[in-house]
């Protein structure tokens, strides 16, 4: 398939902005570009740009990309190592090898809804299930590449495990930091793999909070903040559920994709995958629609667009989906951007309908998911009973994490259908 080229190469000048070579451990990247006013910078542990404090994201030359090289690599991520900064031979390292997980065909789940097309993207098949192993992935390889020797990162749960487990993969030093009323099994998972585990009293907004502080102090020199400083990087690990959902579905976008948003980077980014696979000749060009979903209990960017506003008013969380409980997310105002350019929409649903939804997509399709996932199934639903949604269009649906890190949320319900004595009577019985 074609060759497209996003950006030029660059170099470095004494400024500090980007100018002509590339760095070679950094693959196709060239550069860190402002996403607000467009200015360059070296690639570097660097999250905001000098000039307008924008957000910083990186810059590419992607040179020719084809199919047939992306199908020659493994079965995870780095099949799109040419599309990613790493560098060519980050297979052969040491890390988890996130990626390629199942794109399921949910029938059972479209003939309950009324959908004639709907697949879910199961990221709870990741090594430490949830789809931050991906992001990780790729924050690990720059951390590496900028000596430092500790990574860290503020969490709603899933992060701090995969950070701690990519850390000991790589042979890092680990130090997260959560809020302390966690689910007590992303407190578990996050603790098992060794390193730090700190708890801040407050909301994820505190702790990012604090993280920000600890980057300008010397107790978090040499330190990989993978949400902060190595965001840039960390971020891209998004792009491939993009790659791959195109690649599943035979290389196609689908018509419509519902996301999840916590902090708001994996919408901007997958969005940022279709349009790079697009820009590269890969798959055809044409419209799609991205779906924004949220839990009632935290829905500043649903409530911004429901009022019209560009701006996101932030909000103290209060869900059981504690994966997205993030009050001020950084690319809310993006995730407007692209729902309204898209054709798509921002909605929310009650933590009722979040545990309903789990169940629904359990006993449809056998799938577990965690808190977040039936924040999107539950979206599913209220968009296609909107008429939001079109129901004869190919839809995309993401699950984004295990339902056993959530198990809280459904535990109330779980128990036998009977108790019975060990004899078939008692069992007509109990089944009559």
């Amino acid at each position: 398939m074609a060759l497209a080229t996003t950006e030029n190469n660059t170099t470095t000048t004494s400024s500090g902005r980007a100018g002509d070579a590339r760095d070679r451990r950094f693959g196709p990247a060239v550069a860190l570009s402002c996403r607000e006013c467009g200015a360059r910078y070296d690639l570097g542990p660097s999250f905001a740009c000098n000039e307008c404090f924008g957000p910083l994201e990186i810059a590419y030359d992607f040179g020719r990309v084809t199919r047939e090289r992306i199908a020659e690599g493994p079965t995870n991520i780095w099949r799109y190592r040419s599309l990613l900064p790493v560098p060519d031979d980050v297979a052969a390292k040491p890390n988890m090898a996130p990626g390629w997980t199942k794109l399921v065909n949910a029938g059972n789940l479209a003939r309950e809804l009324g959908i004639r097309s709907l697949h879910v993207k199961d990221d709870s098949g990741n090594p430490t299930h949830s789809f931050k192993d991906r992001v990780v992935a790729i924050a690990v390889e720059a951390a590496r590449n900028f000596g430092f020797h500790t990574l860290s990162c503020s969490s709603t749960g899933n992060l701090a495990g995969a950070v701690t487990a990519a850390a000991a993969r790589a042979g890092l030093d680990a130090c997260v930091f959560i809020p302390s009323d966690l689910e007590q099994a992303k407190i578990v998972m996050a603790s098992v793999y060794g390193g730090r585990l700190i708890g801040i009293e407050g909301t994820y907004d505190d702790v990012n909070r604090f993280c920000s502080e600890l980057i300008g102090d010397e107790l978090g020199d040499q330190w990989g903040f993978v949400n902060v400083n190595l965001r840039p990087y960390y971020a891209e690990g998004s792009k491939t559920l993009a790659y791959e959902i195109a690649e599943q579905l035979g290389w196609r976008i689908p018509d419509q994709i519902v996301i999840p948003v916590a902090s708001g980077s994996q919408l901007t980014k997958i969005d940022k995958g279709f349009k790079e696979l697009v820009a590269l000749g890969l798959v055809e060009d044409r419209p799609y629609k991205i779906f924004a979903a949220q839990a009632e209990g935290c829905s500043p960017v649903s409530a911004a667009y429901k009022a019209g506003h560009d701006v996101i008013r932030p909000v103290k969380p209060d869900t059981i989906a504690k994966s997205l409980a993030i009050g001020n997310p950084a690319d809310g105002p993006y995730v407007l951007d692209i729902a309204r350019r898209t054709g798509g929409a921002v909605e929310d649903v009650t933590d009722a309908e979040i545990v309903d939804a789990i169940r629904l997509l359990a006993r449809t399709e056998g799938i577990f998911a965690e808190t977040a996932g039936g924040v999107v199934v539950g979206v599913l639903r209220k968009l296609v009973a909107s008429g939001t949604l079109d129901p004869d269009a190919e839809t995309v649906v993401l699950n984004t994490g295990d339902g056993l890190k959530t198990l809280d949320a459904v535990a109330a319900e779980a128990r036998p259908t009977a108790v019975i004595r060990p004899s078939l009577d008692a069992f007509r019985a109990a089944i009559a």
